[in-house]
Formats: C-alpha cells, structure tokens, sequence
C-alpha cells in the first residue's frame, strides 16, 4: 500500500532542512526556484530573438522578410507556451533505485549546459510517475507530488512504491490525504482543470495509446474521459510533432458551453494551436443555430440521407422532355434532348462533381448550338465563329436553357430546395415514410440546425467548388509559390542552425508571407471545409448520427481518431450495442476499444441509484463503473406540490450556494437540471430570489445554471438540483444517467410524480 506525507511551511520541523517535513518542503523549493529561474532566462531569451527579427523592419528581399515573418511567429508562439505553463509547472519527482530523481511538469526544460532540469510529462522517461505501483515499480522507489502555489511549494504527496529499495535519504512521514482525492474535492468552477499532476495509469494507458487507427475511450461518468481526451492530444502533439503541426488536431465537442468549460486545459499544457469547435459549426460559413424535434434530428442524421443528396444532386441536371426553340439574334436554334444527354454524359465523366462538370455541360453544348447559329446565319468563315459563339454564349435565351439543365448550386440553396418541395423529398428519399417527410418540411431561409450540417456537407461533397479561370490560375500560381516557400524555409533552417526539431520546414512555410505573418495551422484548417486533419477527438461521441460520422471521416482520412463517449448515456431511445454499429464505415480497418473503469467524480451513493436507474428501464450499464470514493448523504429527494416545482428548485441551489460559500470561499457551482419545457419557469424562479438571482447568469458561466440534460452533458458540478426526473427519464434512460451523474458533492431531486424506478424516496 502506497504511503503518504503532506505539509507546509507552518509545519516545518527542522530549523536547519535536514529533517521534518519543513525540511523537505525547503529542499523542494530549491529546485522549483532554479526551474522557474531557467524559465525565465529562456523567456528573456526568445524576446531578444523576437525582438532582433522585428528590428529587421519590411526591408531586403520578399525571402529576408517572409524568414523574419516565420520566426517571429514562432518565436511569439515559443513564448505563449511558455506563459501559459507558468502555474504548477513543476508538480512530480519520481525517485529511481539506480540514478538521481527525475523531476516532472508540463513542459522539459534543459539548463544551459543541456542537463535536463524538467521533463516534460510526454516524454518516455516520464512514463513511470503515471504508470509505476507496488507491484510493479519499474525501477522507482518513490512518487512525490509536489503542490504549489504560484511558485512556492506549500506541500507534499509521497507514495512508496519500492520498500526494498528505500534509502535513509527517503524518510516519509505518513499524513495527509492523497493528491488525487484533494483534487476531487475541490470546488468546482466554470473551467476546467488539467489532471497532469494525477493522471492514474489506465487513464494514462490511453492518454499514451498509438495515434493509427480509432481509439474508442469508453468510460462511464466521471471516469475523467473527457480530460483523458485533452492529455491525449497535448501529447500527441509532442510525440507526433512534425506530423501533426503540418496538417493539426481538431476537437469536436458537443456545445459552445462545454468547450468554454475545457478551453483552459491544452493552453495549461503548452499547447495552443488546436481546432476546437462544435459540429454546427464545423463548416466554414455556416451558422446552425435553429432548434429542432430530435425525432427531426434523427431522421436528417440517418445514413440513407447520403443517397438522398446523391439523388437531389443528380435531380438538378436534368434532360428536357423535348426539344426547346431559342432565339439568338434573329436566328432560331433547337436545344435537343439527345444533345443534353450527351453534354450531361461527357461533363459527369469530365468531373466528379456538380459545379466543376457545369463548364464542361456548356463547353460541349455552346458549340453544337453555334453550329445551327452560323447556319442559320449562312455563315462558313471559320475567323467568324468565335463571335458567333460568343452570341450563343451571351444570349439571354440560351444562358436560361442551359441553366434550367444544369446550373452551379451551393449546398445551403440546395438543402433549402429539398426542404420545401414535397416533390423533391417524395423523389430523393422515398425510403422515408409519408409523415417522416412531412416532417422535414419547412420553409425557404429557415433557421439551419446542427442535424442540417453533415447534409450540407455532403451535399458541398457532390456539389464541389465553383471556380472561374481566373481563380484556378490563382490557385496554381499559389501551389507553385508554397513549393518555392518550402525550399526557402529549408536554406533558412540550415542558415540559422535551427535544426534539432525545433521547427520543421513544411511548418516555417506555411508561415511564409509577403506582407506579414501568415495564418497558423489552426487558422487555415477552420477556414477550409476540405482540410484533412492528421487526427480528430471526439467528445460526447455516443450521440453522433451516421451522418456525422461521415462529415468527420472526410477530416480524417487516415482514420486517426480518439474517439470518446459513454453508450449509456446516449439520447433517445434507440441504444446502440457497440462502437462499432455506431461509428459504422467511419471506425475504419483498426478500431480500438479502451473502457475507464473508475469514477473520480460522483459520489457512490449517486452512482449506486444513478446505475439502479438505469437498470430498471432494461439496460444495465454496457460497462460497470466502481466510484473511487463516497460522501455520506450526498443523495436526498424531496416531494412538493407541482405548482411548487421551480420555487422548490430555486430554494434547494439557494441552500447548496450557501453551503459551498461556508465551505468553499465562494467557489463552486450548482446547476438546476430540468426538461427543456420547465427551464424557463425555473429560471424565473431562480432570478426572482434573493440568494440565487446574483449567482444566475445569461451566458451560463456563473456559479448558478439552469439547463435540461443534454445541455449539461460533458459537464460537472459540485451540487445538481434535479427537477422531475420522471420527465427526463421518458425522453430516453440516457438522459436521466447523465442528469444524476453531474454533481461531484451532492444530488438534491425536486419531484411531485412517483420517482423512476432504482431511486428511493427520503
């Protein structure tokens, strides 16, 4: 068994620091002030680099300056990490039987004569702070945390992992409460926090799992999936560097609130240059914020809507039923079904999408149709006919034909179309039934929904860009230029002797620019809906549609995927049995499967009824979880009349908030979780009281939230006030889980209606 020692300054028990946890405490700040003394001194160090290439002003050659733009990007990025690593950067020491302790934090750092100060805690030979135990040490004697403030080391966490190896130099003193659960039990706040510092093994099995294939993490509440998930790309992004800074790391998570909540982590890491967005926002220029029927979502997010956008594609490029007469100038000309067809043929054979065969459609039908022209104009000179054509071209008449064949779409125009004509949707989704149909109809510049995104999606796919001449030379010219970009970076490295990995050459071009400082990675990759990723994170995975997986899959085609989620708390009614029917073609040839067996967050007594819950509606968890500690009476219930519904709510946050400000100084957060029907009720309730009005905010950011179940996903609290958990539970088991399964300290249910079953009533 792993034993323990903490302690303060207040605490020291040798004046001299040779014994007593004092001592060590002293001993300890020694070394965390050299590190932070070496920090400084590179900071300070790479200002002077910055602050040299910016003296080099716009003057010498487009290569002088687009070399100085590259640098200074990288230097001020260099710098940002360093800022952002400034709080608890030294947080271990592990202690070997053969060699001197290894000291880890977020980043590695080397003293002038390159010995290693600091490792970073991605580097192989800190493996075993995260992995070592009793039973198998691996060559450590001891563990220590180190717990800072600032950068004064105000305590110590000590685990004994080798007895036999123990030395005279390795006294413990066995008192305080381990670094894992002193960070379970702190307050929570509207950020997320890392777990660098107690990153148990299977979670650090996965953070360090390889980067091919599809990583499942499934993991039911609490068992920290969610910052597994974000450890996982700060070191992949050290492990895989040069690969991944060329093409980056997209992070999908399930709302704007939850990544709010986790936007702190990776910067904490050193770690900046990562997409993170929603997949309503995953398409660049589109903006999903409608709301929706999930019986609607369900239906747009069914894999056979890929065939319907195929059909609705292919019903714009349409053969007229006869023969068309056009006037150009006087002269009459005959469009021709058998002439469409052919046009059609050749142009889909030309491309593979829609906009890019419309040229190659008018390409071969303008010719034919200047050939009846120039007869009709008794016209045989061949130095004529580009004029001829260019009359056919120009001509009203025939601009209108053609288009009616075969004109250039955009994805939303299309989607738009789909919706609002029952003849469109009868013919490109007859496998939906006559209601389901019914049900996707809606008007001409409705609000877009998240569900519409994978369809525009695809229908981008089929659609393809729509470029002039004049556009196509631009981009050639561009493509030529980046090669000429990526030479010059490497004659720039080789000058500057900055080989080493510190900057990779595909990388210091991509920041080439004539006028400044191009976009990051990050920057271009949000910008362009055809970017592919080197590996994309899901979050909150188990409720993505077949449609969805097939948007992300593009991102992706290596299938290099973290793909995170719990199926038991999946939405709705219908439960999928594996990862593998969920994710369908997306998971690839290797899908990986890696399941968290511990809660760190809920309370046993919540999750013993939130599990009971769960099995009483026929579906026991797909995988037990075991609660890595309880809280006494953190689960009461309470009956009040049904018009007292939402003042009873309010009530119970108002007593939670002043119990987390007795205990907590003010921090903590408390949510009211209800069905979307109640919340407006509730959060009148809340702003109308005295002690909960200031703690409610708009935005959803301060200490009190009102929100129904999926807008709580991902998310955590130190006391949730459950409302009529019976509403919840009929929408779909899930929903119910993930409600019970938020609070950290205490679940409080508010009902009037019989509780679900698996819930006993106080």
């Amino acid at each position: 068994m792993a034993s323990k020692v903490a302690g303060d300054r207040a605490s020291t028990s040798g004046e001299d620091g040779s014994s007593g946890s004092g001592g060590e405490l002293a001993r300890e700040q020694q070394v965390v002030d050299v590190v932070y003394a070496r920090l400084d001194e590179l900071r300070e160090l790479y200002r002077e680099r910055l602050s040299d290439v910016r003296a080099g002003g716009s003057v010498g050659t487009h290569q002088m300056r687009s070399e100085r733009d590259a640098f200074a990007q990288h230097y001020t990025e260099t710098l940002a990490r360093m800022d952002q690593v400034e709080d608890r950067l030294v947080f271990g020491r592990l202690d070997l039987v053969d060699g001197p302790p290894r000291y880890v934090g977020r980043i590695g750092i080397q003293d002038a004569g390159r010995s290693q100060l600091l490792l970073d805690w991605r580097a192989p030979s800190a493996r075993p702070f995260y992995q070592a135990t009793a039973v198998n040490p691996d060559g450590a004697v001891r563990r220590r945390h180190l717990q800072t403030r600032r950068r004064t080391v105000v305590g110590l966490e000590d685990e004994l992992l080798d007895a036999d190896n123990l030395t005279d130099d390795l006294r413990l003193e066995l008192r305080g409460e381990g670094a894992l659960f002193a960070a379970m039990n702190e307050a929570r706040t509207e950020h997320m926090t890392d777990i660098v510092a107690t990153i148990q093994a299977e979670q650090d099995a996965v953070v360090r799992s390889d980067l091919d294939g599809v990583l499942v993490v499934q993991g039911g509440p609490g068992t920290g999936k969610t910052a597994v998930a974000l450890h996982r790309i700060a070191y992949l992004l050290h492990a895989h560097r040069e690969r991944l800074a060329r093409s980056g790391v997209l992070l999908v998570g399930p709302s704007p609130v939850f990544l709010a909540y986790v936007d702190q982590v990776l910067p904490s890491l050193g770690e900046t240059d990562v997409i993170a967005t929603t997949l309503a926002d995953l398409v660049p220029g589109v903006r999903a914020r409608g709301d929706e029927d999930t019986e609607v979502a369900e239906i747009k997010g069914r894999g056979l809507m890929a065939s319907a956008m195929r059909r609705l594609v292919r019903a714009h490029q349409r053969v007229p039923d006869s023969p068309r007469r056009l006037e150009v100038e006087g002269a009459v000309l005959t469009l021709r079904p058998g002439d469409v067809r052919h046009a059609l043929s050749r142009a889909r054979r030309a491309y593979p999408t829609h906009n890019q065969g419309w040229e190659t459609f008018v390409r071969t039908l303008v010719p034919i149709l200047t050939d009846q022209y120039a007869a009709a104009r008794g016209v045989s000179d061949p130095a004529e006919r580009p004029d001829l054509m260019e009359d056919v071209r120009s001509s009203r008449e025939v601009r209108v034909a053609i288009n009616l064949c075969w004109m250039p779409r955009t994805p939303t125009e299309l989607l738009e179309r789909f919706y609002a004509r029952p003849d469109l949707l009868a013919a490109c989704a007859p496998e939906l039934t006559p209601r389901e149909r019914e049900l996707l109809r809606r008007s001409p510049r409705s609000d877009l929904t998240e569900a519409d995104v994978p369809l525009i999606d695809e229908l981008a796919e089929l659609l393809g860009p729509h470029e002039g001449a004049e556009q196509r030379a631009a981009r050639a010219a561009g493509e030529a230029e980046r090669a000429r970009d990526v030479q010059r970076a490497r004659e720039a490295i080789e000058a500057q002797d900055l080989g080493g990995g510190m900057v990779d050459a595909e990388t210091l071009a991509g920041r080439f620019a004539a006028s400044g400082p191009s976009l990051t990675t990050a920057e271009r990759a949000a910008a362009d809906r055809s970017w592919t990723y080197g590996h994309v994170v899901v979050d909150e995975a188990q409720e993505l549609s077949p449609m969805a997986w097939r948007m992300l899959a593009r991102r992706v085609p290596v299938r290099s995927m973290t793909v995170v989620g719990d199926l038991d708390q999946r939405r709705g009614t219908m439960r999928a049995t594996s990862w593998a029917e969920l994710l369908g073609p997306a998971a690839g040839r290797e899908l990986r499967e890696s399941v968290l067996t511990v809660s760190y967050r809920t309370p046993a007594t919540i999750l013993d009824a939130a599990t009971r819950a769960l099995a009483a509606t026929g579906r026991p968890p797909t995988h037990p979880v075991t609660a890595a500690r309880d809280i006494p009476g953190s689960l009461t219930t309470a009956r009040v009349p049904t018009g007292e519904l939402a003042s009873a709510a309010a009530d119970a946050a108002a007593d939670a908030l002043a119990e987390l400000d007795a205990r907590s100084d003010g921090a903590g957060r408390v949510a009211i979780v209800a069905g979307a029907a109640r919340l407006g009720l509730i959060a009148d309730a809340a702003r109308r009281g005295a002690r909960t009005a200031p703690a409610l905010e708009p935005t959803g950011s301060g200490r009190l939230v009102v929100t129904d179940a999926a807008g709580a996903k991902g998310l955590e609290y130190d006391v949730v006030v459950l409302v009529e958990p019976a509403e919840l539970a009929a929408g779909g088991a899930g929903d119910l889980y993930v409600a019970m399964t938020r609070p950290t300290r205490h679940l409080t249910i508010v009902h009037h209606a019989d509780l679900p079953g698996g819930i006993e009533e106080d």
